[in-house]
C-alpha cells in the first residue's frame, strides 16, 4: 500500500513524494484430502500416494488405512496450483483404471 509524504521546499512549494514500498503476500496454502470409496483397491491407493504425493511405502499405507477407516485423510499441503494439479492427476489416473476415487481441495 502506498503512502504519500508531504514536504515543503525552500520556496514554499508543496512537494509530494510517494512511498513505494510494496508488501508481497505469501500464497495461500491448500490441503489435498483423499476420500474413501468402496471400489478402489487399497494397493492402488498406496500406489497413488507413493507416485503423486512422494510418500514412502509405510507412510502411504498409514494414509490409505486412515482414508479407509475414517472416510478421508490429508495427503499433503500445497499452493493452489500444485494441489489442483495433484488432484487432477489422481482423478485422471483413477478413471483410466476404472476407479471412482476422489480428492478434494480445502483452503487452510
Amino acid at each position: 500500500m502506498s503512502k504519500f509524504i508531504k514536504n515543503v521546499s525552500q520556496d514554499n512549494q508543496l512537494i509530494i513524494e510517494r512511498d513505494t514500498k510494496k508488501k508481497i503476500k505469501k500464497p495461500s496454502l491448500y490441503k489435498v484430502v483423499m476420500l474413501n470409496d468402496d471400489y478402489t483397491p487399497m494397493d492402488f491407493v498406496v500406489y497413488l500416494l507413493k507416485f503423486f504425493f512422494h510418500k514412502n511405502h509405510t507412510e502411504a499405507s498409514k494414509i490409505m488405512l486412515k482414508v479407509h477407516n475414517k472416510g478421508a485423510c490429508l495427503c499433503g499441503i500445497y499452493s493452489f496450483e500444485v494441489a489442483e494439479s495433484k488432484i487432477l492427476e489422481v482423478i485422471i489416473t483413477s478413471r483410466k483404471n476404472g476407479f471412482p476415487l476422489l480428492c478434494t481441495l480445502e483452503k487452510i
